[in-house]
Formats: C-alpha cells, structure tokens, sequence
C-alpha cells in the first residue's frame, strides 16, 4: 500500500542535524527536478526578498519564511515526518506509533511537496516555505513542472498494490495515476454526515485517523475493494462509488456525524 499525503503550511523547526543530502533523499529519479526547485528558489529568496513574499504568497506576517529558504542548503534536518505538523500530522501522531508501524509508516507514507515533489517520512530535510501553488519566475506552475518526472517515478513506487490518495487538489495536479494503477488507487473525501459537506479541519483529522488506524492494525488492502472492507472493520463509516469506466480510481466517502 502507499499512502499519498499533502504536506502541511506550517512546519516545525530545522532541526540541529547535519545539513540537506539530496542524494540521501528517497525517489532519487526526482533529484534533477528537485535541484531545479532548490536553485530557484534559494536564489529568488536571497536576491529580492519583496519578489519572493509575493511569489510564495506569503502575508507580511510570514517574512520570516523567506529568510528560512536562504538557508535550505546549511540549515540542520529533521525527517520530514517531524518537519511536517498541522492538523492532520497531529491526528497521524507518527512519534507515538509502535515500532512495527513506524516501519509501515516509512514504507507506505509520500508526502508530496512543492520543492520536494515527493518525500518518504524517514527522509531528512529542513524546514522550507513553497507550496505546489507557486510559479516560480523560471520554472514556472510548480504542479507542472512535476507531472513529468513524477510520471516516471511513481508508478514504480507504489508497484502493484493498493494507492490511497489523501491528497488536497493542489498536489494531486502533481501526479495522477492513470491505467491500472489507477484502478488500483482510491480517493477520499471527509464529509459530515448530517449535511453532505466537506470542513476542512475534520477532513484533515479524520484522514490523519485512518492512517493511524492502517498503520496500527497492520491492515494491508490489496486494493480498493479490501480498503474498504478494511476501513469499516476498523469503525469508519463508508460509502464508495465505483469507477463507471475502466481506467479510473474509486472515490470513497468517510462520513462523520461529530466535528472535532
């Protein structure tokens, strides 16, 4: 199984580790497109700090991000399972995990990323500021600048098994997986269930629930199908509408009745 999960906005604190090894990162067939984000925007930042506050769309309040991607290259590293915080990290809570599921964690888990493109949470890097909404002077719309060597390197990574997608829609312009795969991956929605609609802070909660869950089980869904079945021996609500043609990934919906 591989789990494709957003990154959060905020993020903890460069820790006091040794510096970003790029060739120490996971998916290495992204290393020429990371390089590429990585140039960019450390440069933009150090030359024109105004420029790069409106390029990342940052609120005067978050000037200090910038000065934060100046440092990328010598600032200290923590996995990117401590790097990322926010709701959804908070209800995953991988620091609690047992040691059989931080192992199905560092498997399973992508985070996907605007200046990563995709990273394993055992993965070290340093805090950063870049959205896969940005488009950078050079490179451009950063969900296209990705499409192609994502292409390549995500299909050998979720290899013949199930793909959950907890992706928000910015990152998943990133990379859709087409053909079998995609018969293969299953997207989720959070509704709550008295009204039908989506709240952002129980969507992002509840998905860092069901990881957990999967995780602790040892649940291990073939495919969309067994995620399913798997999912609602675990306590979640689910309805599921199967894709009308070939080609085309399930959508399920988790209902909710509490906000919390």
């Amino acid at each position: 199984m591989l789990v494709l999960l957003p990154p959060s906005e905020g993020k903890a604190a460069s820790g006091r580790g040794a510096p970003l090894k790029p060739e120490g990162l996971s998916l290495q067939g992204l290393a020429t497109a990371r390089a590429a984000v990585l140039d960019e925007l450390v440069e933009l930042c150090a030359a024109d700090e105004e420029k790069a506050r409106e390029v990342l769309g940052l609120s005067e309040g978050l000037r200090g991000e910038i000065a934060k991607n100046v440092e990328l290259r010598t600032a200290g590293t923590r996995p990117a399972g401590e790097i990322y915080t926010g709701v959804l990290y908070d209800a995953l809570d991988l620091a609690s995990l047992d040691a059989a599921a931080k192992r199905r964690a560092a498997r399973s888990l992508l985070v996907f990323s605007g200046l990563w493109g995709a990273v394993r949470v055992t993965d070290r890097i340093p805090s950063y500021r870049c959205s896969m909404g940005v488009k950078l002077p050079g490179l451009g719309a950063l969900g296209a600048h990705w499409r192609a060597p994502m292409a390549e390197v995500l299909p050998q990574a979720a290899g013949e098994g199930l793909v959950l997608d907890l992706r928000s829609a910015a990152y998943a312009s990133a990379w859709k997986p087409k053909g079998d795969l995609a018969e293969r991956t299953a997207t989720v929605r959070v509704l709550h269930a008295p009204t039908r609609k989506v709240v952002s802070h129980f969507n992002k909660a509840t998905k860092g629930r069901i990881v957990r869950s999967l995780l602790t089980s040892g649940s291990a869904p073939a495919g969309p199908a067994d995620l399913v079945d798997a999912l609602r021996e675990l306590g979640h609500a689910v309805e599921v509408e199967r894709p009308a043609k070939p080609g085309r990934a399930w959508s399920l919906d988790v209902l909710v009745d509490e906000i919390h």
